[in-house]
C-alpha cells in the first residue's frame, strides 16, 4: 500500500518484500539551471564510492535555464553501466513534469516528492515518501536566494537514508564537489545532514532497494569522455587545436584549455601550443589543415552541424593529402536537431564527407579510457595516411560521467608517417609528392622550412600528377584517385582492430559500435537467461572494416546491427562492402529516441525478429 504518511521511523526492509540489493535506477527529475547537477554527481560519487558499480546519464534541455532536466544513476552489481529502460526510484522535484514522471513508473517503483505535488494521490500501487523541502530548506539557509541551489542537496540527504548510503561518504563526495568552495561545502554539507535528519525522524522504509558496500570500484576513476579525449589528444602531442563552441563538444577543447595551459606552458613562461577560437567551423578546419600542412599535430572538436560545414575542406584534405584530427561529439539531427541529445547519426555521412568520392577513416571509442587511447590512435593514423581521421564518440560518453579504468600512459613513440629531411633529399636527390614508391598508396612529404632546393610541392585541390604538377589528364585524374582508394586498403591494416566480445560459434551474430557495446553485452545476458538464445558479438572499432569483420558475419546465418540511428547508417556501410550473398544475413536494430540506447529495447527488438 503507497502511503505518505510515515508516522514511525526506521528500516523495516521494504515491508516485507524481498531487498533489490545494488541493482536499481535512481532518476532525479529537476529544472535546469537549478544547480541539481552537482547533488547529482555527489549521490553518483557516494555510491561509487561504496565500492558499487554505477553510470549517470543527464538529459537537459537546450535552453539555459527553466526547463525540465533528468538525472539517471544506475547501479549495478553485475557491472552493468548502459542505461536502464525503467526507472525504479524517482527523485520528483519538478512541478511541471511530475505527474508525468511517476505515471510513467511501473508498479512498485518508489516515488520521493516535494510535499506540496501530493503526488501520492496519483496512484496506489507506488511507494510514496513526502518531504517538505521548503521548510528543511529554510532551516539550514538563511539567505533565500541560495535556497533553490541548497534544496538540492536536501534530496541528497533523504535518498542517502532511504537507501542505506554512507553519510561519511556523502560529506566525501560533497566536500570534493566543493573543493575550491569551503563556504558552500559547509552550507550544502548542512543541508544534506538536514534531509538525512528528516527521513530518519519521519519516513519509514518500505521499498526494496538499499545500497550496501562492495569492492568492484577499486583502482576505478569517474571521468566524462570529452575530459579523456582532450587528456589524450594533449599526451598525443596536439600542438594546435581550432575549434567553434557547439553543443555538445565544447568541453572538449575547453578542458583542453585547462590541461594545456597546466602542462603546456615552456621554461620562459610562454605556451608551446596555440588554441584558437575560429569564426565558424569552416574556418576552424581551414586551420587544422593549414597546421597539418606546416608539421604540426593539429585537430579540431565539433559536431553534426559543424561537420556539415567542414565538408569542403574534408574533401580539400583527403584530396591534397594533408593529416588532421577532427572530433564529432554526434547529437540528434538533421538541422539543429536535438542538441542535447545523444546519436550515432553521422557515421555514414562522415565516412563519405565532401563532393566527388571522398573516404575517411574513422575511430569509434565506446569508453573514456578509449577516448584517451584514440586520441594518439588517431593523430598516428593521420600522419601515417596522411589525411584527415575522424573520432566519433557522442553526446552520452562525451559529456556523461563513467567508471573508467585508469588510463595507461602512452609508451610508443608518435609515428610522423613519411616525411622527408634535407638529409634524405640530399641523397634522393628529390621526390615525387604524389608517387606510389612503397606500394601502401602513400607518398612522402616534406615540410615547410625543409633546407633544401628540392624540398617544395605544391598542395594541390585541383588535379595532379605524381609530381603534384597541375593536370587535367584523364590518366592522371584517374591513376590518382585510384591510389587515394588503394590508401584506404592500407587503412585495414592501420586501424584498431574489432573486439571479438564473444565467438562460440553460435548461429545468431550482433555489431555494435561506440556507447552502443554497454546496451549489446547486457543484451547478450538477457537474450541467454530470459530466451534461451544464444548470440555472438563483435564490436566495431573503426572504419574501414577489416577482415575480421567480414569473417564474422559470414560465419553465422544472422546478424544483428545496431545503430542509434534512423537509417541504420552502419548497416548501410557494411552493405556496400560485403560479399553479395552476406547482405541477406544483415539485419538491422535502431534507437533514435535521443535517449542512450538500452539493453531491454535491443533484445525486445532482436526476440521481435527471430519470432519468439
Amino acid at each position: 500500500m503507497a502511503t505518505t504518511e510515515f508516522a514511525v521511523h526506521g528500516a523495516d526492509q521494504g515491508a516485507g518484500r524481498e531487498l533489490v540489493v545494488n541493482d536499481f535506477s535512481i532518476q532525479v527529475a529537476t529544472v535546469n539551471g537549478s544547480g541539481s547537477q552537482s547533488a547529482n554527481t555527489v549521490l553518483l560519487r557516494t555510491i561509487f564510492q561504496m565500492g558499487v558499480p554505477v553510470s549517470g546519464k543527464n538529459m537537459f534541455p537546450s535552453n539555459i535555464a527553466g526547463l525540465p532536466t533528468w538525472y539517471t544513476i544506475r547501479a549495478s552489481k553485475k557491472g552493468y553501466i548502459a542505461r536502464k529502460k525503467e526507472i525504479d526510484f524517482l527523485v520528483a522535484m519538478n512541478p511541471e513534469t511530475a505527474k508525468e514522471d511517476v505515471m510513467s513508473l511501473e508498479a512498485g517503483a518508489v516515488a520521493l516528492y516535494d510535499e506540496p505535488l501530493k503526488l501520492n494521490e496519483l496512484r496506489s500501487d507506488l511507494t510514496f515518501y513526502a518531504v517538505p523541502y521548503d521548510k528543511i530548506t529554510a532551516a539550514v539557509c538563511p539567505e533565500s536566494k541560495l535556497r533553490k541551489l541548497v534544496k538540492n542537496m536536501v534530496y541528497v540527504g533523504v535518498v542517502a537514508r532511504l537507501l542505506n548510503l554512507d553519510m561519511a561518504e556523502v560529506e566525501k563526495a560533497l566536500r570534493k564537489q566543493f573543493a575550491r568552495k569551503v563556504k558552500a561545502a559547509e552550507l550544502n554539507w548542512n543541508a544534506a545532514k538536514a534531509g538525512y535528519d528528516y527521513a530518519t525522524a519521519s519516513l519509514t522504509k518500505a521499498d526494496p532497494f538499499v545500497i550496501e558496500r562492495m569492492n568492484e570500484t577499486s583502482g576505478m576513476i569517474i571521468i566524462d569522455g570529452n575530459s579523456a579525449a582532450a587528456l589524450g589528444s594533449m599526451f598525443a602531442g596536439v600542438t594546435v587545436v581550432t575549434w567553434y563552441p557547439i553543443t555538445p563538444s565544447s568541453s572538449l577543447v575547453e578542458s583542453l584549455i585547462d590541461y594545456m595551459k597546466e602542462h603546456r606552458i615552456g621554461e620562459d613562461g610562454k605556451a608551446t601550443f596555440a588554441i584558437v577560437q575560429a569564426e565558424d567551423e569552416l574556418a576552424a578546419i581551414g586551420m587544422v589543415l593549414g597546421a597539418g600542412w606546416a608539421g604540426a599535430r593539429s585537430m579540431t572538436a565539433t559536431a553534426g552541424p559543424g561537420i556539415s560545414l567542414m565538408s569542403e575542406f574534408a574533401g580539400l584534405g583527403y584530396y591534397v593529402e594533408i593529416p588532421g584530427v577532427i572530433w564529432d561529439i554526434q547529437r540528434v539531427g538533421p538541422s539543429t536537431g536535438l542538441p542535447t541529445r545523444t546519436s550515432q547519426g553521422d557515421i555514414s555521412f562522415v565516412a563519405r564527407l565532401s563532393h566527388g568520392d571522398t573516404r575517411h577513416p574513422m575511430l569509434i571509442p565506446c569508453n573514456p579510457a578509449e577516448c584517451f587511447s584514440m586520441a594518439s590512435d588517431a593523430f598516428d593514423l593521420a600522419e601515417q595516411l596522411q589525411t584527415p581521421v575522424f573520432v566519433m564518440s557522442d553526446l552520452d560518453l562525451g559529456m556523461n560521467n563513467w567508471m573508467s579504468e585508469p588510463f595507461q600512459y602512452p609508451e610508443k613513440p608518435q609515428n610522423r608517417g613519411k616525411v622527408l629531411t634535407a638529409e634524405d633529399l640530399q641523397r634522393l636527390g628529390g621526390f615525387a609528392r604524389y608517387k606510389d614508391v612503397d606500394g601502401d598508396a602513400v607518398g612522402y612529404r616534406t615540410l615547410p622550412g625543409t633546407d633544401h632546393p628540392n624540398a617544395a610541392w605544391f598542395a594541390r585541390g585541383s588535379g595532379h600528377n605524381e609530381k603534384s604538377q597541375y593536370s587535367e589528364r584523364p590518366d592522371d585524374y584517374a591513376n590518382n584517385m585510384d591510389r587515394l582508394a588503394r590508401k584506404m586498403d592500407t587503412a585495414r591494416g592501420l586501424v584498431p582492430r574489432p573486439e571479438m566480445v564473444r565467438d562460440e560459434g553460435n548461429e545468431i551474430g550482433m555489431i555494435a559500435y561506440g556507447t552502443s557495446h554497454h546496451a549489446a553485452i547486457e543484451t547478450v545476458d538477457q537474450l541467454e537467461t530470459e530466451y534461451g538464445v544464444k548470440i555472438d558479438y563483435l564490436r566495431l572499432r573503426a572504419y574501414p572494416f577489416t577482415r575480421e569483420t567480414h569473417e564474422f558475419i559470414a560465419a553465422h546465418k544472422r546478424v544483428y546491427i545496431v545503430d542509434q540511428n534512423r537509417d541504420g547508417q552502419m548497416l548501410e556501410l557494411l552493405k556496400l562492402e560485403v560479399a553479395v550473398p552476406d547482405i541477406a544475413r544483415l539485419r538491422s536494430v535502431r534507437h533514435y529516441n535521443g535517449l542512450p540506447i538500452d539493453a531491454r529495447s535491443i533484445t525486445d527488438d532482436i526476440i521481435s525478429q527471430e519470432g519468439k
